[in-house]
């Protein structure tokens, strides 16, 4: 019994020595650490342990330093771009060896030194601190000779201490791999007291300067206690012993954050971060640019007074070029040409300059007297201690604003210099509400606006717009001039209740009022922690109508409004009515004139005074002024007859489009005459024009009784001639689905060919997911609905009308949206009836747009419906992309881009970061997945549509793996166009290739 408790000791002893042994936080030359053994050093008091590791997500390993209690949190990597290979046989060691300390391999190569020199002396030794830091000591001396708080990686420890040199590197691309990354903090190289986060060389994100007495406008980014951490507790502040278990990460993703170890739920949290989402990046809306994080359409928009740098890049959700004015401004002192726009809660860049001011009349004057000066900002601050008056600093900027954040808590307030005819078109027009312009007819305010739309305020205190209504108020986080329509923000659950019959959900909208839905409303999960985060929130997107005349009081009232007069209106009113020969267009807010109209009246008044003149000369000058006036009359027929055609610019071709009294027995839809559409068309003025279709424009009509209507005018020259015209005509009047644009009538006169389609009010696919602003009405249910609309029109073309039809022109600008946005499939000019069964034909003229042609059709003109699935492949793409598919990614388009990541297994990289609330992961998938089987080279291993509609609405069903898609390489359409004009020697048939490109309507 003895004996076996003898022998229990003996293992107990030799296992504590063990532990002991393994525990130690010094390294000599005498020993070292195997990476086959597992070995590591451990701080005295157990907080700290070095050794080697390997991340999850990577097949190498480093040495590294981690907290002993979280063995996932490395705060020091030795060897971060000299990795170990994971499939090495070499014995890895770290040991001291000539004086350094070093990671070495069993040939004696090195992946890491500290690099102090070689030395034979075997007393220096590498020791792990309770801080974290390891340091290379001089047992001699008890002198350090190199440490790893002078060396960092991606994390400060207390104790570190920060200066010019001193920089933090976040890991590559994600936390799991540690590498050097893009992102660096560190103190701004300017010598100012700001830290910064340096992606490569740009700026990610800037701190202000501490606040006080010289700086009064600081935005105070860095909390206290950072700032403290940061310079190594040299000023007064909590004990240092509060920042035991704190750390500081630079991590991969451009956010610099503070973590504090929680005993409670053994785990780390996070306390502090910057930058705080898409705004607190710098500079993110460029020079005279906006940043609004409570704006959910975009946050971006320029200053009142200034426009878009690079409207299409800003459309794409490019901002970097920021905005520019849309006038200069003066520099006369006594000019009231120019004005202030005064914002609240603004954060800025540090002023140019400062100047002191009494008041802020003072500040203010001291801006215009400058004529550099771009705006001014005037805030009252404590004066040094020991003094009894307080002063105040008025901040002067003279250089671009740069960096501005609206809604910044904590902010100040600014006032920017703008011309007025910027901000205030008309006299009538509200004042601004902070950075919001409330255009004409909308009304803030009694006296300003029209008086029909005011239903909008002002908070001047946050400058905040809100819409009214019945229900209560809401507010407006967008407003589109140009459209006339803006955005509000709705919170009651029934408001978003899209499950309700079209129009039952608006009741709390005053119907009297000229404002109308445009479409439905949406959900949107990232305005939830907006208050509480309890409530839903949706948006919803409203239209005004245009305005009658402007009223007026007296004729003062009318000199913003040209060629108009105060006069009293049939209803007992007094507007600014247009004078003879003009009418009002509230499109456009002014009274305009058809050249038509004015020439045939004012031929008129002339002929009248010719005949006042002849009645009172003698006999024979009577005489002669018959004969004038004859003449006269006979050009002013001819005037008129000129001026009619004056409305058909296509009028000097000599051919004349005719449908024969066959085609008509065929044609189920009304003839419209050209006159009437005329008419409701005003002349096809560019007010009413919508947007360019493949064949001509598109207008929006409006016919009597109020029925609007889109009117698509064939250009003459327009590919399309007679017979695509009558074969579209012929076509679209025998198809009748819901998901199939529908035809309301033709005309076919002088030289016009014209369609009528029913109206749009969203226009065309392409015109949301492609915009910045709108694709975020897209949500993923009402993207995913309109993928199956459009899987459906198709299918109903190639199987289930009465005829076989294949499309051929199948993209997003084809793809119509109504106010309940329901996919509807437009523009049958191109399309194609096959005959019987067939399922494919060939032609000697290829036609469509480019980027949404298969490769069959496009190189040897064999078009069939699986022309049309490719199509439908590429247009899925770009809806769940919001990307177009002619965009490069990497030296290739869209299809390769997401067959890339297909075979990456990171298929939802594809999906607009947009979706990322709402979207359905497997949905998205599926969609992806249906999508890459549509768009395959090889057309026998596409999928029919009627498998498409299976594929997406089944839950249980096993998708085949696509095959490689057809890559398309973007060439220029001069070589493209040569290409397609090939010797006949050369070949057994000429193709011609027609490429279009389509517009939003």
């Amino acid at each position: 019994m003895a004996s076996h408790i003898g022998v229990f000791l003996f293992v107990f002893l030799l296992y504590l020595s063990y532990f002991k042994c393994d525990s130690r936080d010094v390294l000599t030359p005498d020993n070292l650490l195997s990476l086959s053994n597992g070995e590591t050093l451990v701080s005295a008091g157990g907080i700290f342990e070095l050794g080697f590791f390997s991340p999850a997500s990577t097949n190498n390993y480093y040495v590294g330093i981690w907290y002993e209690v979280s063995p996932e949190t490395v705060v020091w990597v030795a060897n971060r771009d000299k990795p170990i290979p994971f499939s090495s046989t070499e014995l890895f060691v770290i040991a001291i060896d000539d004086g350094n300390l070093n990671v070495l391999d069993s040939t004696r190569n090195s992946y890491f030194s500290t690099q102090v020199g070689t030395s034979a002396s075997s007393s220096h030794k590498a020791k792990l601190l309770d801080s974290g830091n390891l340091v290379l000591i001089d047992d001699s001396s008890e002198k350090p000779l190199w440490q790893s708080f002078d060396k960092p990686t991606d994390t400060f420890l207390p104790g570190m201490r920060m200066d010019d040199e001193f920089k933090l590197t976040a890991w590559n691309i994600t936390q799991k791999d540690p590498s050097t990354g893009n992102y660096t903090f560190g103190l701004n190289q300017a010598g100012k007291s700001e830290y910064t986060i340096l992606q490569k060389t740009v700026i990610h994100w800037k701190s202000s300067a501490r606040a006080g007495y010289s700086n009064p406008l600081s935005f105070n980014e860095l909390p206290s206690s950072v700032a403290y951490m940061l310079s190594n507790f040299s000023k007064e502040f909590s004990p240092v012993s509060y920042f035991n278990y704190t750390r500081l990460l630079m991590n991969s993703s451009g956010e610099i954050q503070l973590y504090r170890w929680d005993d409670k739920s053994r785990g780390w949290f996070m306390s502090w971060s910057e930058p705080q989402g898409p705004c607190g990046v710098y500079d993110t809306c460029g020079k005279f640019g906006i940043c609004d994080r409570e704006n959910i359409l975009s946050m971006c928009k320029c200053l009142p007074g200034f426009s878009p740098t690079s409207p299409d890049d800003w459309m794409a959700g490019n901002f970097i070029d920021g905005c520019s004015r849309k006038s200069v401004t003066t520099c006369n002192k006594k000019s009231k040409s120019d004005t202030f726009l005064i914002m609240s809660s603004m954060k800025f860049e540090e002023p140019d300059l400062y100047s002191k001011a009494k008041n802020e009349d003072d500040c203010r004057n001291e801006c215009v007297g400058n004529c550099q000066c771009v705006a001014y900002s005037y805030e009252d601050h404590e004066a040094p201690r020991g003094s009894s008056n307080v002063s105040a600093r008025c901040s002067i900027w003279t250089n671009e604003l740069h960096n501005l954040q609206v809604n910044y808590r904590g902010g100040f307030n600014l006032s920017v210099r703008v011309a007025m005819s910027d901000i205030e078109v008309t006299r009538r027009n509200c004042r601004p509400c902070g950075p919001n312009v409330i255009p004409y007819p909308l009304s803030s305010e009694p006296h300003c606006g029209d008086s029909s739309y005011y239903s909008f305020a002002c908070n001047d205190s946050t400058g905040e717009v809100s819409f009214q209504t019945l229900n209560g108020s809401y507010p407006v986080i967008d407003i589109d001039i140009d459209n006339r329509r803006f955005v509000i923000q709705v919170h009651e659950e029934n408001s978003c209740d899209n499950t309700k019959k079209p129009g039952t959900q608006v009741a709390w909208l005053n119907q009297s009022l000229p404002f109308h839905p445009i479409n439905r409303c949406y959900n949107t999960e990232k305005l939830q922690n907006r208050t509480s985060g309890q409530a839903r929130y949706g948006i919803r997107m409203i239209m005004w109508e245009p305005p009658l005349e402007p009223t007026c009081i007296a004729s003062a009232d009318c000199e913003d409004w040209p060629n108009s007069s105060c006069n009293m209106t049939g209803q007992g009113k007094r507007r600014c009515l247009c004078n003879q020969y003009y009418k009002w267009d509230g499109s456009v807010l002014n009274c305009t004139t058809a050249s038509g109209a004015w020439s045939e009246k004012k031929a008129a008044s002339l002929n009248l005074k010719a005949l006042i003149i002849s009645i009172s000369l003698t006999a024979g000058i009577v005489t002669m002024c018959s004969i004038g006036y004859f003449i006269y009359h006979r050009k002013k027929l001819a005037t008129r007859k000129g001026n009619w055609v004056e409305y058909l610019p296509e009028s000097g071709s000599s051919s004349k489009y005719e449908i024969t009294e066959d085609d008509k027995k065929r044609i189920d839809v009304p003839f419209f005459s050209l006159k009437s559409i005329l008419i409701a068309t005003d002349k096809f003025s560019d007010a009413n024009r919508l947007g360019q279709g493949g064949f001509g424009p598109v207008y929006k009509g409006i016919f009597p009784q109020g029925q609007e209507m889109a009117v698509k005018r064939l250009s003459s020259h327009s590919s399309q001639g007679a017979e695509e015209f009558k074969n579209e005509v012929m076509l679209i009047a025998k198809l009748q689905h819901r998901n199939l644009v529908r035809l309301l009538g033709y005309c076919i006169e002088a030289n016009e060919k014209i369609l009528l389609y029913e109206y749009m009010p969203n226009k065309s696919l392409d015109t949301f997911i492609f915009d910045h602003t709108l694709r975020q009405l897209l949500d993923w249910k009402t993207r995913f609905d309109i993928i199956l609309g459009i899987a459906r029109g198709i299918l109903y073309l190639h199987h289930d009308s009465r005829l076989r039809i294949i499309h051929r022109d199948l993209k997003t600008s084809n793809i119509l949206l109504d106010e309940e946005m329901n996919a509807k499939i437009s523009d049958f000019g191109l399309a194609r009836i096959v005959e019987g069964k067939s399922i494919e034909a060939n032609t000697e003229k290829v036609a469509g747009t480019y980027g949404y042609l298969s490769p069959e059709y496009a190189l040897e003109g064999l078009f069939s419906i699986k022309s049309d699935v490719f199509a439908f492949g590429v247009v899925v793409l770009e809806i769940i992309s919001g990307k177009r598919n002619l965009e490069l990614f990497e030296a290739t388009n869209l299809l390769g881009h997401a067959w890339k990541l297909w075979m990456e297994n990171k298929a939802l990289d594809l999906m607009d970061p947009i979706l990322e609330d709402t979207c359905i992961e497997k949905e998205a998938l599926k969609c992806i997945n249906v999508a890459l089987l549509c768009v395959q080279e090889d057309s026998g291993g596409r999928p029919t549509m009627s498998n498409v509609i299976i594929m997406l609405g089944s839950e249980t069903i096993t998708l085949p793996r696509p095959n490689q898609p057809a890559f398309v390489t973007r060439r220029n359409t001069a070589s493209m166009s040569s290409s397609s004009s090939r010797n006949p020697a050369h070949s057994s048939s000429i193709n011609e290739l027609t490429i279009t490109v389509g517009q939003g309507r």
